[in-house]
């Protein structure tokens, strides 16, 4: 029996899928079906009988794999693994103790079967260099890299706590204080990354870390990518990378020229689905989702959270326009609003953002007016009306924008 049939048997022993009598008796005749040439697994024959299924096949091949991450992870030279933190589809993460300097960190091992993916590899290592090219109070930080037995592993920094996704399952939404707090210091650490070059493209709940001291964490720089590296940016074209419910529209559509106002975007659907419970755009399929992303309109946040203030309201729809260009320029604007509606303040860079979008539109709808070449006789009155409501309420709104700058000017 190979080392992987006897892994697996012991498995299905220990989690009482069966007996060990019952055990013994389809390893004999597997042994029986092997010597007459019949090639069959130990799992398809524990199937056969009935004793285990499909299902927990799968779970059993993913514990297996866990186990044979675990031993390599504790031959890692100089560190000892204490336990598995987390796990997910790329990786295993342990907490472990760095013996030279006496401190607790995080490893995180990539699984043996994506090693030989050299794609994987290679943003697995990105994802460390790019870690390690910041340093900031509410970023994880990276310690090292390397490869130890065949196995590729990332050291950073432990981070004891929970994150914000956890803090969103229960689909209730959360305090507005304590969601503007969190976004504020996800909006400085994206910020630093972004100003040495950087955007991160996987802005989400799962990747917002919250210490026991409350302190916000940004991590998983998978995905990261420098803002002028159009080599990748040209082998990625067309291709969409990020989680479906977070991201962006451009991202979406795999386009070569996407910058930090991606990550505002993502951002922006993280801000939502903190205060209101809900994901921006829901479907049964991830493609589903990306295409409301794409077409769909954002139902305003306050619609379905009454009690949310307008001010975090109008940041949010800025955050989340479909084009970059209506969204904040720059983290630097929305760290502006963000903390200007921490005080009790309106947003003044949204507000003014919203203003001359609808300054634009009423502009619009008048040159359309004028250009009308239907003869007075058949439109009555009503383009005359239009064009004088047009231009009140263009006045009412630079009446508006002048007293937000007297107001921004008077703080």
């Amino acid at each position: 029996m190979s080392i992987d049939d006897s892994q697996f048997a012991r498995l299905v022993v220990e989690r009482k899928l069966c007996t060990a009598n019952e055990l013994e008796l389809v390893r004999a005749e597997h042994k029986a079906m092997g010597e007459k040439g019949r090639a069959i697994t130990l799992s398809d024959m524990l199937l056969q009988h009935g004793y285990i299924t499909h299902s927990q096949i799968k779970r059993l091949n993913m514990a297996m794999d866990e186990d044979s991450m675990y031993r390599p992870a504790q031959q890692i030279p100089g560190f000892q693994v204490l336990s598995k933190v987390g796990q997910g589809a790329m990786a295993v993460v342990f907490k472990s103790k760095q013996l030279s300097l006496d401190r607790i960190v995080a490893i995180k091992v990539l699984p043996k079967r994506l090693s030989e993916n050299r794609e994987f590899v290679d943003r697995f290592y990105r994802e460390g260099r790019a870690a390690a090219r910041l340093n900031h109070a509410n970023i994880v930080q990276a310690y090292d890299v390397g490869e130890s037995g065949g196995y590729h592993y990332f050291v950073m920094e432990f981070i004891d706590g929970k994150t914000v996704y956890d803090l969103v399952t229960d689909g209730k939404p959360m305090k507005e204080a304590d969601a503007v707090r969190i976004i504020l210091q996800c909006a400085k650490a994206l910020h630093h990354a972004h100003e040495h070059g950087l955007i991160h493209r996987d802005v989400k709940p799962k990747n917002l870390m919250i210490t026991k001291a409350g302190d916000v964490k940004l991590a998983d720089m998978g995905l990261a990518r420098e803002m002028g590296d159009f080599v990748t940016a040209t082998a990625e074209a067309g291709r969409a990378y990020g989680t479906p419910y977070y991201i962006s529209p451009e991202q979406i559509r795999g386009e070569l020229t996407i910058d930090a106002r991606a990550d505002i975007y993502g951002l922006g659907a993280t801000f939502y689905h903190m205060v209101t419970g809900k994901v921006p755009f829901d479907g049964t399929t991830p493609s589903a989702v990306m295409h409301k992303h794409l077409k769909d309109t954002l139902v305003p946040p306050d619609h379905i959270n009454p009690a949310l203030s307008s001010g975090v309201g109008e940041i949010i729809e800025v955050m989340m326009a479909k084009s970059p260009d209506e969204r904040y320029p720059s983290m630097v604007e929305l760290i502006d609003d963000l903390e200007a509606v921490a005080r009790g303040e309106p947003p003044f860079q949204a507000r003014k953002k919203y203003d001359h979008s609808l300054l634009q539109s009423l502009a619009t709808g008048r040159k359309l007016v004028e250009a009308s070449t239907e003869p007075p006789a058949a439109v009555s009155t009503t383009p005359r009306i239009s064009v004088q409501w047009v231009l009140a309420l263009g006045v009412l709104l630079v009446i508006s924008m002048l007293c937000n700058v007297l107001m921004f000017a008077n703080r």
